[in-house]
């Protein structure tokens, strides 16, 4: 049996200085793709940490990928080019997924989609003018099909055919590779909710 057909999603979460959450980030995803029944595998991009972010990350059994780029198209690149999976999954690492939004993607793949993302949700910690704010962008980006950086998933030919996230960009890349990958086929906003930090 191939690798490919053992580990059929990958993770990528990039990082950096994120020793307070990569455990919890990481927990999140193991837990929900074991309810999901989904075989994985995990890649954390440490890119230029000065904390325990790498070693945190081992030890929650992912792979780590070690950049010193301070960019956040290069570390998703990164990890998608280390990648043994045939669906990609970009994780932020202040953000939370669950079983629902895993299954959701698998089918919305099996379905014949290149990619996607989720409905992001502020935690609760979160002031509320910041909650009102993101979920305003989110409806805008569900009907103008953008996803946001803190859960976007396609396959891996629709990603190399896009050519990956710009590394000439240092902000907004999430929305270019949106648009790119819009051109390779159907691109579907989930409703499901991944619950991320009010930082952002």
């Amino acid at each position: 049996v191939a690798i490919q057909d053992l580990t059929p999603i990958s993770f990528i979460v990039p990082a950096h200085d994120e020793e307070p959450l990569i455990a919890s980030t990481l927990r999140a995803i193991r837990a929900a793709a074991e309810a999901a029944r989904q075989p994985c595998e995990i890649i954390v991009v440490d890119d230029a940490s000065t904390d325990r972010t790498a070693s945190l990350a081992a030890g929650e059994g992912a792979r780590v990928v070690s950049v010193q780029a301070r960019h956040i198209s290069k570390a998703r690149n990164a990890g998608a080019a280390a990648a043994l999976g045939e669906t990609f999954i970009f994780v932020d690492a202040d953000t939370l997924i669950t079983p629902e939004v895993v299954s959701a993607t698998v089918r919305a793949i099996a379905s014949g989609a290149v990619g996607g993302g989720a409905a992001p949700r502020l935690d609760d910690a979160s002031p509320r003018y910041g909650k009102v704010v993101m979920w305003v962008s989110w409806q805008a980006g569900r009907r103008l099909r953008l996803a946001s950086g803190c859960y976007l998933y396609c396959t891996r030919a629709a990603f190399e055919r896009s050519g990956g996230f710009d590394e000439g960009l240092y902000a907004g890349e999430e929305l270019a590779l949106s648009r790119a990958l819009r051109t390779h086929g159907r691109f579907v906003m989930l409703r499901e909710q991944v619950v991320t930090s009010g930082r952002k």
